[in-house]
């Protein structure tokens, strides 16, 4: 076989692989930045992180089986890599935390809210354990099915459910012990007793 003719071959498996990566992948760019946006709490940093899960999942997808779902295995990746991330910044993080710890203590003033809004919300998720707070962010506001998060974090389903159950339960924990801290639906009259 002459240069140009495997150099055409190469080409076109190249175009064929390209094509069929954003096919497949691609529609699932606002799943992974919300999930990325999540774990970064900055834009750019979402930016990036998606930016370099898809870069892995390019120079991976001949792994990739046409045709199963994608999106989890997009976040499985996007899970590997943070993981791996988030231990090596571990150590840099609780120093951080303590100087935002300090911060807060120093510059600390009583909000008056009206209500919760996603910001209390998500303050409150980033609050439980990543573990729980991962699924229920999966689940919740992701939508993905038990099955798709299970394959994601690569843990059996069962696990899946008790954490989301463990999650919400101290997601509904973390929200009501806010908004008794700041008089939201303290009224009772407001809501009807349950039957």
């Amino acid at each position: 076989m002459s240069s140009s003719l495997r150099q055409t071959t190469s080409d076109a498996r190249l175009e064929n692989r390209w094509e069929a990566f954003e096919a497949e992948a691609m529609p699932h760019m606002d799943s992974l930045f919300r999930i990325a946006m999540w774990r970064a709490h900055d834009r750019a940093a979402a930016e990036d992180i998606v930016q370099e899960t898809l870069m892995e999942a390019l120079r991976s997808f001949h792994r990739y089986e046409a045709g199963t779902n994608c999106r989890a295995w997009l976040v499985t990746i996007m899970h590997h890599m943070l993981s791996k991330q988030w231990r090596k910044d571990a150590r840099l993080q609780l120093v951080a935390d303590e100087d935002e710890r300090i911060s807060e203590t120093i510059a600390y003033e009583a909000p008056m809210p009206q209500g919760l809004s996603d910001d209390e919300v998500l303050g409150a998720l980033r609050r439980i354990p990543p573990s729980y707070s991962q699924v229920v962010l999966l689940a919740d506001v992701e939508e993905m099915a038990y099955k798709e998060i299970a394959a994601a974090l690569q843990v059996p389903i069962g696990t899946v459910m008790s954490r989301l159950n463990r999650g919400r339960k101290l997601l509904r924990t973390e929200l009501a012990a806010y908004a008794h801290a700041h008089g939201i639906g303290d009224d009772r009259e407001r809501t009807p007793p349950r039957r």
